[in-house]
């Protein structure tokens, strides 16, 4: 049994589209996922915005009323029959609340207590790191173990395996098992 760490936001929910709705409603503008080329979103929006991006997150709702990925519930539900799984996620002001409550809705499985905050995922016992931030995936792959990057275009620079949905990560998991992936 692996103990897998798994990332909340924009690997088993869908933070980005909200977000960037948020701002665009706003700014009247069209960001998306796609437009980000790195980890730094003040780079894509408007002057006018800058650094503001960031507050988006200190809105209270924000993360209560996020969608999960497309067959992330699922897949964790097959998983955590296999494997320890913990949800490792950062969080800023509101969120700390609306998380665990998210996962109590969406993830009752797994539990609250399962749920890690952290900016320093590489210092969490685990033995594999699904995460899309690109220091988060970077830094656990320096302690040796195994990270894997649901893909977006901000994290391409990161020398990792990578997945585009939570299907693809369950079966780049059996692969990795089996040993297909060392």
């Amino acid at each position: 049994m692996k103990t897998l760490l798994i990332d909340m936001d924009s690997v088993i929910c869908d933070l980005m589209t909200e977000w960037h709705s948020r701002y665009n409603q706003e700014y009247d503008d069209t960001l998306s996922v796609q437009d980000l080329k790195c980890w730094n979103s003040e780079k894509y929006v408007k002057d006018e915005c800058g650094t503001k991006i960031y507050d988006y997150l200190d809105e209270p709702g924000i993360f209560i009323k996020l969608e999960p990925l497309p067959h992330a519930i699922e897949v964790l539900s097959r998983l955590h029959e296999k494997h320890e799984i913990l949800i490792v996620t950062t969080s800023r002001t509101y969120a700390y609340t609306e998380k665990e409550k998210w996962v109590e809705k969406h993830l009752p499985f797994i539990g609250k207590r399962n749920l890690i905050f952290t900016h320093r995922k590489e210092m969490i016992r685990g033995d594999i790191l699904f995460d899309d931030a690109p220091h988060n995936l970077t830094a656990f792959q320096h302690t040796g173990r195994t990270a894997i990057a649901m893909d977006y275009p901000y994290n391409r620079e990161v020398d990792v395996e990578r997945v585009s949905n939570w299907l693809e990560f369950e079966g780049w998991l059996e692969a990795y098992e089996k040993g297909e992936y060392l």
